[in-house]
């Protein structure tokens, strides 16, 4: 498909005024296009010659709509730091419409796109760096095989924006199956418009969960509630599995679907720290690595909540208790990936909990050692994992590696086929925030060809990349524990 024949429907503004407003975007001043995301065409259906069309430019400032576009606030609301705000809502982005590429819709939403009647005091505006960390973050987790909303294009502008120092404004198209949170069913829930929130369950059964569609609307809300259980478990075991913090997650920031959404103050980790905290505004340490399952529950109970004027407490609370299991079943799972075992034993959760109080008592860094332990073949000394663990820490290394080689015994596993596998569970990139300050720093300055370097290594995270080796280091101390701001 052609740009040209790009025609936009949109069905969430059909269920009408209660679920948003209806508004123009303000276009971007000056606006020049930083880059086109060829993957992201392809998901689309969009030809990827088309990266090079110049119409980019005016689709991404706001200054020219798809046909059959029509750009929609969606209200919500939700529970920021714990604390429920009924003031939120698309504040500086609207909902354009959606694409159907063979019966799969992608909605496309307009990041940056001015004030609405949900902006407060905001502005209404992006920056270059924000849409920078959003663009990338989306090609991260979706290379390592997370769900991710994604971004189509990338737009700057010569507009001055302020925030803690005056920036260039931005925009971006964000591509997601939904951007449906869990804030707009408390919206509904806390203002009493039952109706709207019947609608609401009917609209997103109807799209993710067609089987449930002829049911009624109690079942209907209960069969959601166990989806986004299941889908928010699987999401979370691999933000874990990975070393990925959010950094700010409020019901408002939860994806009913169960995709990674809201990108902000996240961050990888680099030397593992369970208690990593990645957002300077996150006081409390709500937010840290480690606290993630913890809050990913306690927004599905506050889902859950905002279902109860259909579901039944006994059903929500067995809803909620399917979590925890499925929790563990699936980060267990990753985490044999990446230690290489395809059988499960009942001493692999000790086996992995030990490797990471290592990992902790090492401050090791956390992607190069499991990346490292990919290309272990049993060999004394493992010089590769001991360059990464203080001398202090050896003998406890080497009795760790004692228990693998004898768990690695008992799995009777081909060695070449085992390093294999782990190469294609434990990433050689990922996107540190050091790294992602570096390409925003040579944006800000007009060189875009970093951004891509890294877009391209983000998207195949797993592949050797030989010439790309400065990109998979270790960031300096310098590096490590960047303040990253809600604001970024």
């Amino acid at each position: 498909m052609k740009l040209s024949e790009v025609t936009l429907s949109h069905h969430y503004a059909d269920l009408g005024d209660a679920f948003g407003t209806r508004i123009a975007p303000t276009p971007l001043e000056n606006p020049h296009l930083v880059h086109v995301n060829p993957a992201v065409l392809q998901l689309l259906g969009v030809d990827e010659s088309e990266a090079d069309n110049p119409e980019w430019t005016q689709l991404g400032c706001g200054k020219k709509l798809f046909p059959g576009s029509r750009p929609f606030a969606m209200k919500y609301t939700g529970h920021q730091f714990g604390v429920y705000n009924p003031d939120l809502g698309d504040g500086r982005a609207l909902l354009l419409g959606e694409i159907d590429n063979n019966g799969e819709p992608w909605e496309l939403h307009l990041k940056g796109a001015g004030k609405t009647p949900y902006s407060r005091f905001g502005d209404g505006r992006a920056v270059l760096r924000s849409t920078i960390r959003e663009y990338l973050a989306g090609e991260a987790l979706t290379g390592l095989g997370i769900a991710s909303t994604r971004a189509l294009c990338l737009v700057g502008s010569g507009e001055p924006v302020v925030r803690e120092k005056i920036e260039s404004g931005a925009m971006l198209i964000r591509v997601a199956r939904s951007h449906i949170r869990f804030g707009h069913f408390e919206h509904f829930f806390y203002t009493h418009q039952l109706q709207a929130l019947q609608q609401l369950i009917e609209f997103t059964c109807a799209r993710f969960l067609p089987e449930a569609q002829s049911l009624p609307a109690s079942e209907q809300a209960e069969a959601l509630l166990r989806y986004t259980v299941r889908q928010t478990a699987k999401l979370v075991a691999g933000w874990q599995s990975v070393g990925f913090a959010h950094g700010v997650l409020n019901t408002d920031n939860m994806s009913i679907i169960g995709d990674t959404f809201d990108y902000g103050p996240y961050g990888f980790l680099d030397d593992y720290e369970p208690g990593f905290i990645c957002n300077h505004s996150d006081y409390t340490g709500r937010y840290a690595f480690d606290k993630q399952p913890g809050v990913a529950l306690w927004n599905l109970n506050a889902l859950a909540h905002a279902l109860s004027a259909f579901v039944s407490t006994e059903k929500l609370r067995d809803c909620l208790e399917a979590f925890q299991p499925r929790l563990t079943e699936d980060y267990a799972a990753l985490m044999r990936a990446k230690l290489g075992l395809q059988q499960e034993e009942e001493s692999d959760q000790q086996l992995c909990a030990d490797l990471l109080q290592l990992l902790e008592n090492s401050a090791a860094d956390y992607t190069l050692f499991f990346r490292a332990l990919s290309h272990y073949r049993g060999e004394r000394p493992a010089e590769a994992l001991r360059e990464l663990t203080p001398v202090g820490q050896h003998e406890a290394l080497d009795q760790w590696l004692d228990h693998y080689d004898h768990r690695l015994e008992r799995e009777n596993s081909d060695c070449q086929q085992r390093n294999s596998a782990m190469l294609t569970a434990n990433p050689k990139f990922v996107l540190r925030n050091y790294l992602a300050q570096k390409v925003i720093d040579t944006a800000e300055s007009g060189d875009y060809r970093p951004l891509r370097t890294l877009l391209d290594l983000l998207q195949s995270p797993f592949d050797e990349h030989p010439h790309c080796e400065t990109w998979a280091a270790a960031p300096p101390e310098s590096g490590k524990h960047m303040p990253i701001s809600c604001s970024s």
